[in-house]
């Protein structure tokens, strides 16, 4: 009896030790060689990530955000929510208010502007306003609206996710500059008056011939668009020009009083469409001591693959249209020639168009922050924040939502970028634009 209980005496001990040593090799051999960063490289990252200010310059909120699988407060199919947030201690981010005409998405599209069209797209704000706004109601002690940078920095402290309401898009205002006034006093911080097709303010980076645009045909801003930058200036509202024409974002650098920023896009030196910046656009942001946005859409960080230019190439020629010319072409419908197509055919069109992109391989995170170390290459560390696009498009390989924020950190500490210069452009950069703007602000 005495020898078995010796046995078992120094059995479970050396059972115990056995298995912890099996762990251990599990957790080297398998677990620790498929994770993408050395240890000591995501110590780092999550480290800063528990210190920092982060902040993503640029998140969509679909319509039916908040419905099963997409509720703030579960970790869903949403690319962003609450929990994924919290998981890469994102401070805080850009949740904006958008619309995209029914004439081009909605019944029986594509079709050209209908009666009430208009009323649609100003619907649209308003829903996407009630989503966000909502988010901080519900769930007060999670999130709440950050309407100065103290907000923001307040928020954060108190562990909770900092919204920052942005409008993206003049069209659904009409001619009527005194609803940027309206908007500001709801808690729009951001406003971008460009977006996909030309618009009484300003010409876009995307004009769409098949809804009557031409590219500059207003030779950027329009005389409205002058006149709501100064506006803008006046209410403290930061301008962002991503989405509209390098004439209008010439124009706006030179008519502006305070820095602006483009909240999402990528640079022409990588992926040479007239949708990215230019090195030009990158100088005049600079110039204005703003900030350039670089966007996680893989579209916009890399060059189209051979395959899919041959495709595209194939399908142009199935409707008379000559071989592509630029890349812009890949990338959008701006040929003039679709001014005159018949809906049908256009619409015939369009679907094999957008089965082609959508099959082009995705860029890698690698890619993503290869567009960073351009961008800082060219306007300096101090100018260069970053905006996923996240639910409408946005996402590459090793940055699927903001729960992965931290590879990014460590892609960046890999390349020889300082604890310091991760801050500023995981938000600090920004946080010094909206200090600027709003001290330029007229007191009323």
């Amino acid at each position: 009896m005495n020898t078995r209980r010796t046995i078992w005496k120094w059995l479970i001990p050396v059972l115990f030790l056995t298995l912890a040593v099996a762990a251990a090799l599990i957790w080297w051999f398998v677990i620790r060689q498929s994770l993408p960063y050395p240890l000591e490289t995501t110590r780092r990252a999550n480290a800063l990530h528990e210190q920092m200010l982060s902040f993503d310059a640029h998140l969509d909120i679909p319509l039916d955000y908040g419905s099963p699988g997409l509720e703030a407060d579960r970790d869903g199919h949403s690319q962003f929510d609450l929990v994924k947030a919290g998981k890469s201690r994102l401070s805080g981010g850009v949740l904006t208010i958008w619309s995209w005409p029914e004439f081009w998405a909605g019944p029986n599209s594509p079709h050209r502007p209908t009666p009430g069209f208009l009323e649609a797209m100003q619907n649209e704000l308003e829903v996407r306003y009630r989503i966000i706004t909502g988010i901080a109601k519900d769930y007060p002690n999670q999130a709440g609206i950050a309407y100065t940078p103290a907000d923001f920095r307040r928020l954060a402290h108190e562990g909770k996710f900092a919204i920052v309401i942005s409008m993206l898009n003049a069209a659904p205002l009409g001619d009527d500059i005194d609803k940027l006034d309206t908007w500001a006093a709801r808690g729009v911080r951001i406003f971008g008056p460009g977006y996909v097709g030309n618009n009484s303010w300003t010409d876009s980076a995307r004009p769409l011939p098949f809804l009557g645009d031409t590219e500059d045909e207003q030779g950027g801003l329009s005389k409205l668009g002058r006149t709501a930058i100064e506006r803008l200036n006046e209410l403290g509202v930061i301008i962002d020009v991503s989405q509209m024409s390098s004439n209008a974002l010439r124009q706006t650098a030179e008519l502006t009083r305070a820095p602006i920023i483009a909240s999402h896009s990528g640079v022409r030196g990588i992926m040479d469409i007239r949708r990215n910046l230019s090195d030009e656009d990158l100088r005049h942001i600079r110039d204005t001591g703003g900030v350039a946005h670089i966007i996680g859409y893989s579209g916009f960080l890399k060059p189209f693959s051979r395959e899919t230019i041959t495709r595209m190439n194939e399908l142009r020629a199935k409707y008379g249209l000559q071989d592509i010319q630029n890349m812009t072409q890949v990338s959008t419908t701006t040929d003039p020639i679709f001014s005159i197509w018949s809906e049908e055919k256009f619409g015939e069109y369009l679907g094999p168009f957008y089965d082609i992109l959508g099959q082009e391989p995705r860029a890698t995170l690698e890619q993503f922050v290869d567009a960073i170390d351009y961008t800082v290459k060219k306007i300096g560390i101090d100018h260069v924040g970053i905006g996923s696009d996240f639910n409408d498009g946005g996402g590459v390989i090793g940055w699927e939502s903001v729960a992965d924020n931290r590879n990014i950190t460590a892609e960046l500490i890999q390349r020889g970028y300082s604890d310091e210069d991760i801050g500023k452009l995981w938000g600090g950069n920004f946080l010094r634009v909206w200090e600027r703007v709003q001290a330029t602000a007229v007191q009323k």
